[in-house]
């Protein structure tokens, strides 16, 4: 390890040193505590009886070899502080953890997986000019086995019951809620106790690599969430490691997160060193296609608040961080959750920029989904709420999230957020999404969006599987499929995502009736999205269309069966004069294939 280059800040690889390694002669376990004044080493191995660690380099590291140790074992560092007190910590660059209220850290072969990717490997890209439909999981509550609490499907199982539904329903990446170790259910992975582990409720290190490694051979990319800003305070984990505070601030008034978690410090080097590496190693070790890193603005802000100002540390930090991925891994997906108007997020370092690729467009979801939520007498007045991101859209490279965020404690789903009676959300929901798909940027919906789910999301329980029974669901169901699907097929909805060229307003001055059209384009094709989100039929409405002559139904929202569908979008609609006549039905939604 570049020694130097960790207390600076400036490696990715400190896990290749740090932690528990197997080798021909038993394990080498090493740890980083400057703090302490003496670290030993309790395990299986041996009997849970202390075994001194000696000190290495420059005194601050701690290393010692076993030879009776092997892969599957458990282990903790036993870390004595300045007044003499100790404190038993698993080991913060652990490859593997007990399962929670347990804490020790299990020795783990790196390598033990033998990818099988290759092709999809050299093929990837970031997917900027191609489609990029997420599906967000919580790996454990997807489905389950019973109802119990313990149990879940493990990472192996999963290959057989995830895999062949996001195929199915046309989704091409899958974004997995943080599957770092975590004591806390509740806390659904966003605070750590173990940032090179992945919790042992699913299984080993080994099958999540081969959960991966299937999802490539299926055509599917994984993105992993990842949380760089702060870290669970038990007492076994990261906080004050080696009796002092090593990882997180002195003080509480910047050093706790809202969520009473603590805050990493971003300016101190072995900090970043250990974040990078963190980063790396589930880009590198599991093959991730990218990384979607929580509350960035927590990173941007002092404490996420822009009245206290810029954390110039943190954001240097996110900088050389992201700068770094991107050149070891250029067709990798950065995506960063950030609600504030921090200028460049997506542009390149070198440009000035944080060095992102995509960032999520919490500003459309909020406005959209307020909008929805609005009684349909009521929605003239926010008109405008669905014209706005078009504003702004260009700043930055947006990704259009409907998140697990939005679906828990008391925010309803998003199919009860639609404004009405039972009867009416589900017209709505059909024409929230359907121009969810048709506005420009990447898509990402949480599990449960597609069938209509009705019931908050609960991470102890899986999806409401049975509403697929119900006539009206299992048909929601396959109009998202046939939306995805659609979505996947033509260009003109995502080769221009971030090109000026490939979005234009046909019509966004029609407040009294609620009716918006624009038209996309990409490689040639050209789409026109017309809607109707009032509860008013709106007859004989005039679209001026330049340069066209004839218009295909692609989707309807309003059809209901496949014979419907089929016939409607076997005949081409003449266009006179460049102008298409159409009656919009209450809440309705339209896809047209444009020709010239």
């Amino acid at each position: 390890m570049d020694f130097y280059g960790f207390y600076t800040g400036k490696i990715f690889d400190a896990y290749e040193f740090l932690g528990a390694h197997v080798d021909a002669e038993g394990v080498v376990f090493r740890t980083f505590a400057p703090g302490a004044v003496r670290v030993s080493l309790i395990g299986e191995f041996s009997q849970w009886q202390e075994w001194n660690m000696n000190k290495i380099y420059d005194g601050n590291f701690w290393e010692c070899r076993v030879k009776e140790a092997s892969p599957g074992m458990m282990y903790k560092y036993r870390i004595y502080g300045q007044n003499g007190s100790w404190t038993d910590h698993c080991d913060p660059y652990g490859f593997g953890m007990e399962l929670r209220p347990n804490s020790a850290s299990i020795v783990r072969e790196l390598h033990s997986h033998a990818f099988q990717d290759k092709e999809w490997m050299d093929s990837r890209t970031d997917c900027k000019e191609k489609p990029l439909n997420i599906y967000e999981v919580h790996f454990g509550s997807f489905r389950k086995p019973s109802s119990k609490q313990d149990e879940w499907y493990s990472y192996t199982e999963m290959i057989d019951i995830l895999i062949p539904y996001v195929k199915k329903t046309g989704y091409n990446y899958i974004e997995l809620m943080p599957l770092s170790e975590h004591p806390c259910d509740e806390s659904w992975g966003y605070q750590n106790t173990g940032f090179f582990s992945p919790t042992s409720r699913y299984g080993t290190a080994g099958e999540l690599m081969a959960f991966i490694d299937a999802c490539h051979q299926n055509g599917i990319g994984v993105i992993m969430d990842f949380v760089p800003v702060h870290f669970a305070v038990d007492s076994y984990g990261l906080a004050y490691y080696d009796g002092t505070a090593l990882y997180e601030y002195p003080h509480a008034a910047v050093g706790v997160s809202e969520w009473g978690s603590s805050n990493f410090m971003h300016s101190r080097g072995e900090v970043r060193s250990f974040l990078q590496s963190a980063a790396n190693y589930w880009l590198k070790e599991y093959h991730a296609d990218g990384i979607r890193m929580d509350a960035i603005s927590r990173i941007i802000y002092w404490q996420g608040n822009p009245e206290r100002g810029v954390n110039k540390n943190a954001v240097d930090f996110l900088k050389y961080m992201n700068q770094g991925l991107k050149g070891m891994y250029p067709t990798a997906i950065l995506a960063a959750e950030d609600s504030t108007s921090y200028p460049g997020v997506t542009k390149p370092v070198a440009q000035g920029g944080l060095g992102f690729d995509y960032k999520w467009d919490m500003g459309w979801m909020n406005d959209t989904l307020s909008y929805f939520q609005t009684a349909p007498l009521y929605r003239s007045q926010n008109y405008h709420k669905l014209t706005f991101s078009m504003m702004y859209y260009y700043n930055d490279s947006f990704l259009l999230p409907l998140s697990h965020d939005e679906v828990v404690h008391g925010k309803a789903t998003i199919m009860q957020k639609m404004s009405g009676q039972y009867e009416e959300k589900i017209p709505q929901a059909r024409a929230l999404y359907m121009y969810m798909y048709a506005h420009p940027g990447k898509k990402l919906n949480f599990m449960g969006n597609e069938i209509g789910q009705l019931r908050e999301w609960d991470e102890k329980r899986e999806q409401d599987w049975l509403l697929l029974d119900y006539p009206v669901h299992d048909a929601f169901y396959h109009f998202m499929k046939d939306l995805h699907e659609l979505y996947l097929k033509h260009p003109a909805f995502w080769a221009k995502d971030y090109d000026r060229e490939g979005f234009s307003w046909l019509d966004c001055a029609q407040e009294e009736k609620c009716v918006y059209a624009f038209e996309r384009r990409g490689e040639g094709e050209r789409i026109a999205a017309v809607f109707n989100f009032s509860d008013q039929e709106c007859k004989d409405y005039e679209l001026k269309i330049p340069s066209c002559t004839q218009a295909q139904l692609l989707l309807d929202s309003t059809r209901q069966s496949a014979s419907e569908k089929t016939q409607a979008q076997a005949k081409k609609s003449k266009v006179e004069d460049e102008v298409l006549v159409l009656t919009l039905p209450p809440y309705c939604a339209l896809y047209y294939k444009l020709y010239e």
